[in-house]
């Protein structure tokens, strides 16, 4: 048996269709498909049927793509195909227009990476118009439908799962992904990415914002995947292993350091390695994977990981206006007056470099011993898919290049659903509450700078249970129909992790309250308007427009549910 690898590639951002452009909006959706999204689907098409590879049909190329719904709700809409296809040509006359600066100033190598920079978004813009189609959904749905990656869900909206205050807002989380996975990939999910990595275990939950009230008991977030038949979801490596949390963020977000000195202690675990599957909880219905510590260093850290390289693309240094990136790294903690201009090629050389050595590292890891067991070892390198592209330019042609190592090296490419086909776990695991956000645990999203939101989040899932019970009682009213779906909606958008992200972190503080305060107004005024309705008023005009205007603000999930809401008993259970 040989020892397997897969990337775990977890793609998302918050729902900002219709909310902004720049700074803080729709651009960042425009950015992340220019260098990322889309730069990544030719990577894996390109391999998906490369002769050279003999890939045929259920051949995996090694990646489990994560893909949050909505982040495919918005990257499927319509309205975004006409933003991007703008966003790219304002890009290329900003390079046409930095390209004829340079060369007035007789800056010949700037005028060159201009060149460079308006051929990679004519190149893009041709991509994005052309065959496949503008649906980049879509696109990644044929990769899965010819074996080549498996695509995997996560919460509707991002939601944390171990702060929501009900169970049924975890299960109207799941449940809202399933339905809108079914809907663009015509398929059920198999595994999900919580948000986060965000998980908590059956038993007793106290309010993180009300100390006066009691513990209820809570089902473990895997018995309410089980429900919504999924079959596995990833955690941190110190969930299952123990020891300190290698967090994520803190290298690149300042903000977030002290959360590390103050509350990085080692985690209790249960010393499992974090190679091979486990089945989780007392159900033991439903497996878990394990993040790998090793490799994860070498792309998220900026500092000590391969993006750091003096060579790469800098990521923080823009020419304004226009945005385009013209110098190195230089050194990670460079300042930026002093970063020296991109050389590509010297770029485009350490690549390689860096590829072999990764792929080396995942060899030395799965050689290790790792226990007695019936499977062999699987290594799950799990990243922020933006990581790649975005936040490191050449991260692309570095996932290319490793995906064409792996077979060459003996390890066997799977992906996490592929590999728990043939090698069904037996080994039962109680993990403890924690996420893989710096701390280990729930820090970055409760916190002192956080803490206001969490109590209109749980006041708003009680009230819209309350109303969708209310609501099924009684006779059917399309009025409703409209009224209640749509306050789900803000619902959800209001539960998204992002806002406290951005909080926390100060990188776009402003946006993310001012976002979190639209969804819960908006929220709070169509559960009032279903209020009135239940007890038999009706809307005004300006209570029709401002339906209309949510409506088109906020399509997100036109098949949600409401009514299932209605199904699940507040948990009243003292612990």
């Amino acid at each position: 048996m040989r020892a397997a690898f897969t990337f775990v590639l977890h793609s998302h951002l918050p729902w900002v269709l219709h909310h902004g452009r720049w700074p803080h909006g729709v651009d960042w959706l425009n950015e992340a498909t220019a260098e990322t999204y889309l730069p990544l689907w030719r990577v894996l098409r390109d391999r998906a049927g490369a002769p050279a590879r003999q890939r045929g049909s259920g051949c995996p190329l090694g990646v489990t793509l994560g893909l949050s719904p909505v982040l495919c709700e918005q990257l499927a809409h319509p309205d975004f195909h006409a933003e991007f296809a703008a966003y790219l040509d304002q890009k290329i006359g900003a390079a046409v227009d930095d390209r004829a600066y340079f060369a007035r100033t007789g800056e010949t190598r700037l005028a060159r990476l201009a060149e460079g920079w308006e051929r990679f978004y004519r190149a893009s813009l041709e991509d994005f118009m052309g065959a496949a189609g503008m649906n980049l959904v879509a696109r990644f749905r044929r990769l899965e439908e010819e074996g080549a990656i498996e695509i995997v869900t996560c919460g509707a909206t991002h939601g944390y799962f171990p702060l929501l205050g009900t169970d049924a807002a975890v299960e109207g989380q799941v449940r809202a992904a399933r339905v809108a996975h079914r809907r663009h990939f015509g398929r059920e999910p198999r595994g999900i990415w919580l948000p986060e990595c965000g998980y908590r275990p059956a038993g007793p939950w106290a309010s993180p914002v009300d100390p006066q009230a009691a513990p209820v008991g809570r089902r473990g977030v895997e018995e309410i995947l089980g429900e919504q038949g999924l079959g596995y979801f990833f955690v941190d490596t110190h969930l299952l292993a123990g020891g300190r949390p290698l967090g994520i963020y803190a290298d690149r977000f300042e903000a977030l350091r002290h959360i590390v000195r103050e509350d990085g202690a080692a985690q209790p675990g249960s010393a499992r390695p974090p190679y091979r599957a486990y089945r989780v909880g007392r159900a033991a219905q439903v497996a878990c994977f394990g993040r790998d510590a090793v490799t994860a260093i070498q792309v998220w850290s900026g500092e000590q990981g391969y993006p750091g390289d003096p060579a790469y693309l800098d990521f923080h240094k823009k020419r304004f206006p226009g945005g385009h990136r013209y110098w190195a790294v230089t050194h990670p903690r460079a300042d930026l007056a002093h970063k020296q201009v991109y050389e590509p090629d010297a770029a485009a050389g350490r690549v390689p470099e860096h590829a072999g050595h990764f792929v080396s590292l995942v060899q030395r890891v799965l050689a290790e011993p790792q226990g007695k067991s019936e499977s062999p070892p699987v290594l799950c390198a799990m990243f922020d898919t933006e990581l790649f592209g975005h936040w490191w330019f050449e991260g692309p042609r570095f996932l290319a290049e490793v995906i064409d190592r792996l077979e060459a090296a003996g390890i066997e490419p799977v992906s996490a659903g592929g590999f728990l086909e043939r090698h069904a776990p037996r080994e039962v695991v109680e993990l403890p509450e924690g996420s893989w956000g710096d701390g280990g645990r729930h820090q970055v999203w409760l916190n002192q700078d956080t803490r206001w939101t969490w109590g209109p989040i749980h006041a708003a899932e009680s009230r819209y249970e309350r109303l969708a019970r209310a609501a099924i009682s009684g006779p059917t009213d399309p009025l409703l129909d409209r009224l209640l779906p749509q306050a789900g909606r803000e619902l959800l958008l209001l539960e998204a992790s992002d806002w406290q992200f951005l909080i926390t972190t100060f990188s776009a503080r402003d946006y993310a309250e001012l976002r979190f305060a639209e969804h819960a107004e908006s929220f709070d005024r169509l559960a009032s308007l279903a209020e009135r309705r239940l007890a038999g008023g009706a809307l005004t005009e300006a209570d029709e427009q401002f339906v209309r205007e949510c409506e088109q603000r906020d399509p997100v999930f036109p098949d949600l549910d409401w009514r299932a809401y209605a199904g699940s008993t507040p948990a009243t259970t003292r612990a």
